[in-house]
């Protein structure tokens, strides 16, 4: 059914839609400090994702290959790396942050399908980290009302679900963006935008709260 959306979507607006997949993971990614073994410079990291956001064009473009090759020489990508939960997440969306990059000399849908089944495996895989965790999660009841209000158009857990709705409601919108805008450009873009910022922010709750109970 994802795939079928995205194909739906003309080739700027798939673009949109990579960049949306990326934001949902952004505050996540800058809400923590990095381990300072990657040296990894986190201005480096959010120019990128204001860039996805940005209108596609030249200088755009050569301005997000201008900081993925600065990303690269960071000592992350020479060194062995044994993540705890929190900087997995943050590897997963600088893994996304360079497949996006490879989305800009070959655009198509397979890499955009990629990128936003990432972004929902990261949603389905802190499900999992809730249910095995000791410890009842602070929202419990609410998340299982929401679950119970979708009825069967709920994924397996309450990530999974949100996630699955803040996608579909961006796919649904971006057929009415201007193909000349960027997602920062325009009112609607940026409602996306605060969307996937909301979603983050509730991912950085649960991020904090299962760092603080041993994960």
């Amino acid at each position: 059914m994802r795939i079928e959306r995205l194909a739906e979507l003309e080739p700027v607006h798939q673009r949109q839609a990579a960049a949306l997949a990326l934001w949902r993971w952004r505050a996540p990614m800058l809400a923590f400090e990095l381990d300072a073994e990657w040296g990894v410079d986190q201005s480096v990291l959010e120019s990128l994702f204001r860039l996805a956001a940005s209108s596609a064009g030249e200088q755009s473009d050569r301005a997000y290959r201008r900081a993925i090759a600065e990303l690269r020489t960071s000592p992350l990508f020479t060194s062995e790396v044994d993540p705890y939960t929190v900087q997995l997440f943050q590897l997963e969306t600088i893994s996304n942050l360079l497949t996006f990059g490879e989305l800009l000399d070959n655009p198509g849908v397979d890499e955009v399908e990629r990128m936003v089944e990432a972004s929902a495996d990261l949603a389905n895989y802190l499900d999992g980290l809730i249910e095995g965790s000791f410890y009842s999660h602070p929202s419990e009841e609410a998340h299982r009302q929401y679950l119970a209000d979708l009825a069967d158009r709920a994924s397996e857990g309450y990530f999974a679900s949100r996630h699955l709705a803040v996608e579909t409601a961006c796919h649904g919108a971006l057929g009415v963006l201007p193909d000349s805008a960027g997602l920062l450009d325009s009112s609607t873009g940026r409602e996306l935008l605060a969307l996937c910022e909301d979603f983050g922010e509730e991912l950085v709750a649960t991020m904090r709260w299962l760092r603080m109970t041993g994960h």
